[in-house]
């Protein structure tokens, strides 16, 4: 199964199974108003989707419509091919995943309705008041989406299946925080402001009403978590071999020995350790990994100082990059060059990316949460992030896919995210811009290092404490649990104590998400590997081909790009 790569001026006619999957899109956009949000497309502003049983079990009916759809059609051509195995891959897991029942007990503090709710504002327009009337609107209607949320959870509550109590006591603190009189939403009505000044009075009552209601609703969270789930909540963390499995493959869209895994994973971070060591002696002749840092941490040159320097940095070194490496070693076409680098309405912690608007109105955009009290950044430790999150990592390749209409169907541009796909192809942007040249500076190159050994860490901790494995000697001794997992992150995440409570937090509650960035990058470099070892290999066509493929799981990318 190989797919060709088509030029931008021959748009491909809409085959059968390209029509399944834009009908399948147009279902999961009715289904999730907040998904038209995110592509920006009109006519759902205000909604949410059902977050109650029914509400998931829609999402799965339109999944077994879809792949009954898909029986018996036989691919046009190669692009086809790859729609029709990532399809079968992807949906056929959704549904997995829907009869275990713990797609109803989702919650944990990234990635579950509890914060989702609440983030979709972030990518909502403030310039007009017909777009802060959408957003009274869409307030209004999150104490709706809180209650088909907490009818999930309840329901799932009855089947056995509770997230971890380290969980739900987070996500009590969170949502106490949305509820807070000093919380996002009384800050969003109280300083709401259009490009032309204050809201009209009408309007900023209805925002005050909306913004009242969502609070109430959050509110109702907390204290229906705090009542009724945290009580019923198990203390261990570890999740086991059967859920993780499962949790891998959605990650993966790959099947991995998880053993293998692990034992790979031990060598990858024993491997950059001593890289590490080996750029600390050019630092200072001498120094220790931590001698060489306190050094880079201590140079005035390489420190920011507040979130204003931070951003203007950020969108500095973003610049540059769409700059130096369009037209050279990639292919960038001009409405994908802007990438605005924002700092988060949140404190919560964490660094990420949202794609453009499916007509690029919207631009890419890389976020910064900055943990409340730190205001101080090192250059250093963050060089890579910015590749990371910008070009040539998740923007070049989301966006990409959101460009190449006239090559992929609505599904494939805009649906079919795969983490390790993603987040693979993110961490082998950071190993390709330190073979381009770009970290020559030794302090970039251990910063790149501290991200790539951080990424090490994780597949072991990942997979080591939800199936509590024997932890390597290095590192300890007997089976992994969270304590001794915490004290293997501490040495291992160069982030500040925030961070890290938050990361291990996530680790524990969204399990096989972590290890899909390195795991991801492994498979990422074993695909290219094997291409260069065929005639002609040219690694700039390598890198438009796999792009204009989009985020598929990775054993059809591994069938796309290597025709098996």
């Amino acid at each position: 199964m190989t797919e060709t790569t088509q030029p931008a001026a021959s748009a491909r006619p809409q085959t059968a199974i390209d029509a399944v999957a834009d009908a399948y899109t147009d279902t999961l956009i009715r289904l999730n108003p907040t998904f038209a949000t995110e592509l920006g497309l009109p006519g759902h502003e205000t909604e949410y989707q059902d977050f109650s049983p029914a509400g998931q079990e829609a999402f799965a009916a339109a999944a077994r419509e879809a792949l009954a759809e898909l029986d018996g059609l036989e691919p046009a051509d190669d692009v086809d091919a790859v729609t029709l195995d990532a399809m079968r891959e992807r949906l056929g897991l959704q549904l997995e995943i829907h009869t275990s029942g713990w797609d109803a007990a989702e919650l944990n503090n990234i990635a579950s309705p509890a914060q989702d709710i609440r983030a979709i504002f972030d990518l909502m327009p403030t310039d007009t008041p017909e777009q802060w009337d959408h957003i009274a609107g869409r307030a209004n209607n999150v104490p709706a989406a809180i209650d088909g949320y907490i009818e999930s959870l309840r329901s799932a509550k009855a089947q056995g299946k509770v997230a971890a109590a380290r969980q739900v006591s987070i996500v009590i603190e969170q949502t106490t925080k949305y509820a807070a009189e000093d919380g996002f939403f009384a800050k969003l009505a109280a300083n709401a402001r259009t490009v032309e000044g204050p809201l009209p009075a009408n309007l900023q009552m209805k925002l005050d009403a909306g913004t009242a209601a969502a609070r109430a609703a959050y509110s109702r969270l907390a204290g229906f978590l705090a009542s009724e789930l945290l009580p019923a909540a198990p203390t261990t963390d570890a999740v086991g071999r059967e859920r993780y499995a499962l949790a891998s493959r959605s990650f993966l869209g790959a099947t991995v020995d998880l053993e293998e895994t692990y034992a790979w994973g031990v060598r990858e971070l024993d491997r950059l350790i001593a890289e590490q060591e080996r750029v600390a002696g050019q630092i200072r002749p001498g120094a220790s990994i931590e001698e060489a840092k306190e050094l880079l941490d201590n140079d005035p040159a390489r420190r920011l100082k507040g979130t204003d320097a931070l951003q203007a940095w950020m969108q500095g070194l973003s610049d540059k990059a769409v700059a130096d490496l369009a037209g050279v070693h990639f292919d960038i076409p001009d409405v994908m060059k802007t990438l605005e680098c924002k700092i988060a309405p949140t404190d919560e912690g964490g660094i990420y990316y949202t794609g453009p608007s499916d007509d690029f109105s919207r631009p890419g955009r890389m976020w910064w949460s900055v943990p409340a009290g730190e205001d101080t950044f090192t250059t250093w430790a963050e060089t890579t992030t910015v590749y990371h999150e910008g070009v040539p990592g998740h923007h070049l390749q989301v966006a990409t896919a959101i460009y190449r209409r006239e090559l992929l169907n609505k599904w494939r541009r805009n649906v079919c995210w795969t983490s390790g796909h993603g987040e693979g192809w993110a961490l082998y942007a950071e190993q390709l811009v330190l073979e381009l040249g770009y970290l020559k500076d030794p302090g970039d190159h251990m910063g790149m290092l501290d991200m790539q050994r951080m990424r090490a860490a994780r597949v072991v901790f990942d997979i080591g404490v939800h199936l509590e494995l024997e932890i390597p000697e290095r590192w300890g001794s007997g089976t992994w649990t969270p304590d001794k997992g915490y004290e293997f992150l501490k040495a291992n995440l160069p982030i500040s104590e925030g961070q890290l409570k938050f990361e291990f937090i996530r680790y524990l509650g969204w399990p096989g998400q972590a290890p899909s960035y390195k795991v991801g990058q492994r498979l990422w470099e074993q695909i290219r590997a094997e291409l260069e070892s065929r005639p002609g290999f040219d690694l700039k066509e390598f890198h438009t081909k796999a792009l204009n493929i989009g985020s598929v799981g990775l054993d059809t990318l591994r069938s796309a790009l290597l025709g098996r």
